[in-house]
């Protein structure tokens, strides 16, 4: 059995005009000190773009942090049809959703979070100590965030997370 390369058609030959493209367009690193903070907000949380069009040129991602301080909470929120991916750093997150943000789930450090199109939705920083650290990305390379005037009730449903690791659901 071979295993050489497949060169799918193209050509790897050395091409100065290529080469110009490719320093200019090709991967970019934005390091952490030169994140957006003029981005779309939420009352409570702190977003800042790494990844957008405005930034690199992304037509279908837009990825950035999102810090919420010990103790808070973020302003009811949705992302119209956009669907976010949320990865816990550090800390612990809760999130509340629904009409009145009825249900809740909370996720800790190394868990995602999937919130999809226009889902109402709330970000709690469930710790009083530490603060929440989070890398976002959303569907689009526009930041989409529409503030909801929403009194949520006092105490959510609790859900658990279901998934293949976890088919009885866990917190």
């Amino acid at each position: 059995m071979s295993h050489e390369p497949h060169d799918h058609g193209r050509h790897h030959e050395h091409d100065p005009a290529n080469e110009a493209k490719w320093k200019h367009d090709g991967v970019r690193v934005i390091a952490a000190n030169q994140l957006d903070p003029n981005t779309a907000q939420t009352p409570g949380m702190d977003r800042k773009a790494a990844i957008n069009f405005a930034r690199v040129g992304a037509q279908k991602l837009w990825a950035g942090t999102v810090t919420i301080h010990a103790n808070a909470k973020t302003g009811a929120h949705h992302h119209g049809h956009l669907e976010s991916v949320i990865y816990v750093v550090k800390g612990r997150a809760r999130m509340r959703w629904g009409e009145q943000l009825e249900f809740t789930a909370e996720a800790g450090p190394g868990d995602f979070i999937y919130v999809p199109p226009y889902v109402p939705h709330q970000e709690i920083n469930a710790s009083a100590t530490e603060v929440l650290e989070c890398v976002l990305c959303r569907s689009d390379g526009q930041a989409v965030a529409v503030n909801l005037d929403i009194e949520p009730i006092e105490k959510p449903e609790q859900v658990l997370w279901v998934d293949p690791t976890h088919p009885h659901g866990g917190v």
